[in-house]
């Protein structure tokens, strides 16, 4: 099986590109959780440290490809800076958001009945 859903000989070099980071980034994520359920299940405190730290260097791994990202596909960087580090109500972030864009959108003529 594989990653791509299009024919790769209609795809460039970039969207490929783009692929192999969200493909990473899924699996860092999934890495994460696997890490995460061990520390919590696990009773030995040492074993659990170790885990902790390997989970923490996953986040790391998935911050860094998610930075990558950012760089390379405008509307990451357009989202990452709308909602990350923000401390209102994330669905009232969205909302403000989309109630600016139709102003926006206004020409400012009025009604035109």
């Amino acid at each position: 099986m594989t990653q791509y859903h299009e024919p790769v000989e209609k795809m460039d070099e970039k969207t490929m590109n783009i692929t192999r980071a969200l493909m990473s980034l899924k699996e860092e994520i999934e890495a994460v959780d696997w890490y995460n359920q061990r520390v919590s299940a696990s009773e030995d405190e040492t074993l659990r440290e170790v885990l902790a730290h390997n989970r923490d260097e996953e986040i790391e791994h998935a911050v860094m490809t998610l930075e990558w990202l950012r760089r390379n596909m405008d509307v990451w960087d357009e989202n990452l800076r709308k909602y990350l580090f923000t401390t209102e109500n994330i669905l009232e972030v969205e909302e403000s958001s989309s109630e600016t864009n139709e102003k926006d959108k206004d020409l400012g003529i009025g009604d035109m009945k």
